[in-house]
């Protein structure tokens, strides 16, 4: 035995099978200028060593690697964790792996990640970009001649696949319900219009206010990381306002638990003096404490849509124009706006 499957190498096999290094390899990549005899040899030679032929060098022996990587924000976002195991079914299902990819919603990592990529040779890229500041590493991918498919977000000046919730329109229903309920002063807690989701969602609030007749109050929007200690920074400075909002709309679900805390800390309750709408459902939190009203995005499937568009176009079936996939969202009403009794 010439050592673990992990330590036994194509020269190993070729020493016990008394061939050469290169007839291992036609065997291994099913070559036919092998004889039935030699090929067997082989064969019982790599039975016995256990040995393990490398996926990635076969790939690159095909030109062909079996791999697609996936590049979101924020992998610790359960938004993102239904994502990635959208795509990981879909990749699987189809014969390919998927390397994971966490940016940390910093464009320079972003950057190294992409190169990263490049140099592994993936196939196609699923990606969340950090915002419209990533549009040159996704023209470096095009360059590269890599396919990519964007999910979630978009990026301004970048034409390709994209599946992403309808954000304008699912901000607007989360006001509109808070208007209804009889809330004036709406806080908006929001990242940079930089990010697709933010800037459509920000529309989304505006549009809202102006459809019930009402101004938008700039001092009612907070731009904040959307992180829990966005969400709670941001609280902090509309509680200082000397009319604090009687309810807020937070970008995200983290937004809203960092805003929810602060609330709390500052010995107020949600919703009697503060109300709360927000984007994305947590869904263990969910189950045990029906707490966030939200508008739940269909995160799984923007996953398993995005890597299918993304399979499509590595494998030939589809070599038209941009496709671009809007999916609904679903209105969850719950405690935090007020709207059900305790």
């Amino acid at each position: 035995m010439a050592g673990t499957a992990a330590t036994v190498t194509i020269k190993d096999v070729a020493r016990l099978a008394g061939v050469s290094p290169m007839t291992v390899s036609r065997v291994i990549n099913g070559g036919t200028r092998v004889s039935p005899a030699t090929r067997r040899r082989v064969e019982d030679s790599i039975s016995e060593l256990g040995y393990v032929p490398s996926r990635l060098a076969r790939g690159l022996i095909r030109q062909k690697t079996g791999t697609l990587a996936l590049i979101v924000p924020d992998v610790a976002n359960p938004f993102f964790t239904l994502v990635v195991r959208g795509a990981e079914d879909v990749a699987r299902r189809a014969g390919y792996r998927i390397i994971l990819c966490d940016t940390r919603a910093d464009l320079e990592l972003e950057r190294e990640v992409i190169e990263e990529m490049i140099a592994h040779r993936v196939e196609g890229i699923a990606i969340a970009p950090v915002s419209d500041q990533s549009r040159p590493h996704l023209e470096r991918l095009r360059n590269f001649g890599i396919e990519f498919v964007l999910v979630d977000r978009s990026v301004q000046g970048i034409d390709s696949d994209v599946v992403f919730g309808d954000n304008a329109d699912g901000a607007r229903r989360l006001v509109k319900h808070l208007l209804d309920l009889g809330h004036r002063r709406i806080g908006f807690i929001v990242e940079s219009d930089d990010v697709s989701t933010a800037r459509d969602r920000h529309q989304g609030y505006r549009d809202a206010l102006h459809a019930a007749g009402l101004e938008v109050d700039e001092t009612l929007i907070e731009r904040a990381p959307a992180d829990p200690e966005g969400g709670s920074t941001a609280m902090r400075r509309f509680l200082e306002h000397e009319h604090t909002p009687t309810a807020v709309f937070a970008v995200n679900n983290l937004v809203a638990l960092g805003a929810i805390e602060a609330v709390r800390a500052a010995g107020l309750d949600v919703p009697d003096d503060v109300a709360f709408v927000c984007f994305d459902d947590i869904e263990h939190a969910s189950r045990l404490y029906p707490f966030l009203t939200v508008m739940s995005q269909p995160a799984e499937t923007l996953g398993t849509i995005g890597t299918q568009l993304l399979l499509d176009r590595i494998e030939g079936r589809a070599a038209g124009p941009p496709r671009i996939v809007v999916l609904p969202a679903q209105f969850l009403i719950r405690r935090s706006c007020g709207a059900l009794a305790a």
